[in-house]
């Protein structure tokens, strides 16, 4: 009797079977499959609403990413408003719904609705020369520069906003060094290297302008606690009790004038508030705080860059190809307040949403967090 061998090779039919267990075996040995997602924790859950208008686990577990993933940086507060009622909110250990926490550069659309409200009111004039006395000299070009300018960021002042070593920057000068205790002194000693209007270069001094304009315009006092005092009731009759927005709080320097472009505190619940006030153009409860036309100018792209308005970013390309926020991935009429360190308070006006993301983000990583960012928006596009 001869005893057969299993064939070396199987046979044909057995091919398509065999080869499509191997190739299973090689993908999930090397993990080419897809992963089930982790579950969620207790914690992530319970920090989205129960109808938040968004599917809500996907929410949750963006948001989570924000406070758990190291390449995102540290998270310290969200808050995400959506047809405006809080449903989504969560702090890292240690900060809270009544913890201030400083806007930085976000600070500069504060002062900018600052501007806004003194010009409604006949104070100030938008296209006349911006009131600085050191610029009204005779022959002085910089009379020339006018508030629209200053607040597009267009003024033709010499400024750099940052540089290596840091030290060098007008910006860490005029807060930490020669120009701390006269901010607006020190940036309105600057020479204009450009005719005004016809260049866009980003500035903390000129938003320190503004806000000298503004304390200029409430008192003719120079003494720093009357410029304070003038500045800060201002503020909170007009804006900050009106929009909801107790908590926010100005720096001033030693000599009176509001950091406007960078030391604004506030919770991040208020930061939403402000991002809803907005968002409604002006509006808070149906009574009008600001012009509508003024929010409208605030959002309207800057000549010589499409990306930023008067004193606030645009969801546009900017011209460095460095983008602030993510055009492409949502419409073009969102916007928001941005400041340093990666803090955020965006508004998408079709979407009736307002996200706060605070935190602390070095530059290299903004671009992961921005994408992150913009996917938490995108989920409000199911309706």
């Amino acid at each position: 009797m001869v005893t057969r061998r299993p064939p070396l090779i199987a046979p044909k039919r057995r091919l398509p079977t065999l080869m499509a267990a191997l190739s299973l075996a090689l993908l999930a040995g090397c993990g080419g499959g897809e992963k089930a997602e982790s579950p969620l924790s207790p914690a992530a859950m319970a920090a989205i609403g129960p109808r938040p208008g968004a599917p809500r686990e996907a929410l949750a577990r963006a948001v989570d990413e924000l406070f758990t993933d190291p390449m995102l940086g540290e998270t310290r507060a969200l808050v995400i408003m959506h047809r405006g009622r809080i449903v989504a909110e969560r702090y890292a250990p240690g900060y809270g719904p009544n913890t201030k926490l400083i806007g930085w550069s976000m600070s500069k659309t504060i002062t900018g609705v600052l501007i806004g409200l003194l010009i409604s009111d006949g104070r100030l004039t938008l296209d006349e020369s911006a009131p600085v006395p050191s610029w009204q000299r005779p022959g002085d070009p910089r009379g020339e520069i006018t508030l629209r300018q200053l607040l597009q960021m267009r003024s033709g002042l010499h400024h750099v906003e940052s540089t290596t070593p840091a030290g060098d920057a007008d910006t860490v000068r005029m807060l930490a060094l020669d120009g701390r205790d006269d901010m607006a002194a020190y940036a309105e000693a600057q020479p204009l290297v450009a005719e005004p209007g016809s260049r866009w270069e980003y500035s903390t001094a000129t938003s320190v302008i503004l806000a000298d304009i503004a304390a200029r315009a409430l008192t003719d006092s120079r003494d720093p606690a009357a410029r304070r005092q003038a500045v800060g009731d201002y503020l909170r009759s007009r804006l900050f009790t009106p929009a909801d927005m107790p908590s926010a709080t100005p720096e001033f320097d030693a000599a009176g004038t509001m950091i406007g472009g960078s030391m604004i505190h506030a919770t991040a619940r208020d930061w939403a508030h402000f991002g809803e006030f907005l968002r409604d153009n002006g509006m808070v409860n149906g009574a009008r705080i600001v012009p509508s036309d003024w929010v409208g100018f605030m959002r309207s792209p800057a000549p010589h860059n499409p990306g930023y308005g008067a004193q606030i970013w645009l969801n546009r390309p900017q011209p460095s190809g460095q983008e602030e926020l993510f055009p492409g991935r949502g419409k073009a009429n969102i916007f928001a307040a941005i400041g340093h360190l990666g803090q955020y308070v965006i508004v998408s006006p079709d979407q009736e949403l307002t996200v706060v993301r605070l935190g602390k983000t070095d530059h290299a990583m903004r671009p992961a967090l921005v994408r992150k960012l913009a996917d938490i928006v995108q989920l409000y596009n199911q309706d």
